[in-house]
């Protein structure tokens, strides 16, 4: 069952993959916070704050903060994702809310990556 819908056929799963490919080609920005309980343990809810603050007070209408479950590495919590058009995605790790900051006024505002907290600064 996709989305309350019955897939019978690999025809309507490919589909339904483009037809969802379709209405999610947009120009919208998305963070996606890892909300799952370690996430929250490490202190995701002030970091998601801060996200939405910064969001909302740069009045950033094509950037969306949701929250997720575990992104999967756990011991690197808080972390979030910024997914942007086109398909391209980093992945911040270790975060508090002033790094939060940091990252969407340098990622967002001005395009650039803070490449020390990246998921690939700790690989």
């Amino acid at each position: 069952m996709t989305g309350g819908l019955a897939v019978k056929s690999f025809e309507e799963l490919m589909a339904l993959k483009e037809r969802i490919g379709r209405e999610e080609a947009t120009d919208e920005i998305k963070i996606m916070v890892g909300m799952a309980t370690c996430g929250i343990s490490a202190g995701a809810k002030p970091v998601m704050k801060a996200l939405m603050a910064f969001v909302e007070e740069q009045g950033l209408k094509q950037v969306k903060v949701k929250q997720t479950g575990c992104i999967g590495i756990c011991r690197l919590e808080p972390m979030f994702e910024i997914f942007e058009p086109g398909g391209e995605r980093t992945t911040y790790v270790d975060m508090t809310p002033e790094k939060a900051v940091e990252v969407l006024e340098a990622h967002l505002l001005h395009h650039h990556v803070i490449e020390k907290y990246t998921i690939g600064a700790y690989d």
